[in-house]
């Protein structure tokens, strides 16, 4: 609660890994991937790193010092800085509400996974309608999903101390190094098809890191910009709630500036570590086609690759998706520490029982999300062109539709109401350098408005 702070970070490293652990989530492992194959590998990762370093860098900084320097969660930064603009405060508190409507939906789908490998069934989940039968069954999503919500909601019960950087500090490293495992198995795979044509890891590597600029035109350039600037909201969590509350977590000797880098640089090595375990796997076993994939390249096309593999299969399987699972975590945490620190306030209520409270919340709401496959399924379609049901609804809302619009209103908020200035000046506590200053006034004046601009109405069906 933000009239009497109890708790907060220990330190740098302790919010680094929480910061690192929100940021890498499913999203990161997952989505990375399926952009990188789909958007022409080296190109597309070219085009993040860009962004990372400019457009990542300054959102991030944005909504980790408004935190600090307030000291306040979402609801409440932002008015207390101006109150006229405390509307964007409040829109920021909706994106959590909403995305963990259905977050520990897909949790509940990795534990599934993860149940199935350990208990040495990975041929199954290779079956041609696993999945599908899985996610429309009425009963076996919620269970799973339940356990998953629970493991979520003692972890955040216990405090920011004892529960969320803990936990962070552990599972971080370890996620870190199973993933640079498995990327390294990877590159030493190799399959000979039907065909008689073989195929390598290495192979795979050359795929995900050349760029392929066969047949670029600027409409497909932009297509690609704006996928990766999508995929910056997923990696770096900016925009919803949760780096303003966890800044304000942190205490003014921890050196921002520092943090922030250290953030980024967890975060884009994870994606790409991602990138370079999943894609030239999928490479090798199914090729090109396999890589096109899209979203169902995690539960449908890597069970595949894994029974392929033959005995070793079997163990990457496992490894992978207890790795996905601590990702899904870690997420699935910040997200409901955002809520429990935000409703703490609103509602004047204790940690404990407000976490009560949310969890209930989730669990009702993703109970409704797990019935939008079967009892309560129907097909809309949204404004962006995309069909879908429940859950696409819930994503199109709070990914392609709130978190430009907030990143949208922030940027002008802090580039025109109250100047860069105000932002710079909270970075450089304690005589702390900040070298990247200038970019950062450039671009949250100047850039970050443009190109949220054109996000925000891509998200409506008026640009494309």
């Amino acid at each position: 609660m933000e009239n009497k702070k109890k708790s907060g970070f220990t330190g740098s490293i302790g919010f680094v890994l929480a910061a690192a652990g929100s940021a890498v989530g499913v999203g990161n492992i997952w989505r990375f991937p399926y952009l990188a194959a789909r958007d022409g590998g080296g190109l597309f990762l070219l085009v993040y790193l860009v962004l990372v370093l400019t457009f990542g860098f300054t959102l991030l900084t944005t909504d980790i010092a408004l935190g600090r320097k307030t000291g306040k969660n979402a609801w409440n930064a932002f008015s207390c800085v101006c109150p006229r603009w405390g509307f964007i405060g409040k829109l920021t508190f909706l994106v959590p509400v909403i995305i963990m409507t259905y977050y520990s939906v897909i949790g509940g789908w990795v534990l599934k996974y993860t149940s199935v490998y350990l208990s040495g069934r990975g041929a199954k989940a290779a079956e041609d309608d696993f999945f599908i039968s899985f996610i429309t069954s009425k009963a076996a999503p919620i269970v799973f999903m339940l356990i998953f919500l629970a493991i979520t909601a003692f972890i955040v019960y216990t405090g920011v101390e004892k529960g969320v950087e803990r936990f962070s500090t552990i599972v971080m490293p370890g996620l870190f190094v199973m993933i640079l495992g498995i990327a390294l198995y990877s590159l030493t795979l190799s399959h000979t098809d039907a065909s008689g044509i073989t195929r390598t890891g290495l192979d795979g590597l050359a795929v995900y890191l050349i760029p392929d600029f066969k047949g670029l035109t600027f409409s497909r350039f932009l297509n690609i910009l704006l996928d990766a600037m999508s995929q910056l909201f997923f990696s770096l969590s900016v925009s919803m709630g949760i780096m303003i509350t966890y800044g304000s977590y942190v205490k003014k000797d921890v050196n921002l500036n520092k943090s922030i880098a250290q953030i980024e640089f967890f975060d884009t090595a994870v994606a790409f570590l991602a990138g370079l375990m999943i894609i030239p796997a999928i490479y090798v076993f199914s090729g090109t086609d396999g890589m096109a994939s899209g979203p169902s390249l995690m539960f449908v096309s890597l069970p595949k690759v894994f029974s392929s593999m033959g005995k070793a299969g079997i163990i990457v399987g496992v490894i992978f998706f207890l790795m996905i699972l601590l990702a899904a975590l870690t997420s699935c945490v910040s997200i409901m520490e955002t809520l429990v620190a935000n409703c703490s306030n609103i509602f004047k209520t204790s940690r404990k029982k407000t976490s009560f409270w949310i969890s209930l919340y989730s669990a009702v709401t993703a109970i409704l999300i797990c019935l939008g496959y079967n009892i309560f399924y129907f097909e809309l379609k949204l404004p962006n062109g995309s069909v879908g049901q429940l859950l696409d609804i819930m994503d199109y809302i709070s990914n392609s539709f709130l978190m430009p619009l907030i990143s949208l209103l922030t940027a002008v908020f802090i580039g025109w109401v109250i100047k860069p200035k105000w932002i710079i000046e909270e970075v450089e506590t304690g005589n702390v350098k900040f070298g990247r200053k200038k970019l950062y006034a450039f671009m949250i004046r100047y850039i970050v408005p443009v190109i949220m601009s054109i996000l925000f109405l891509q998200s409506l069906g008026l640009f494309s």
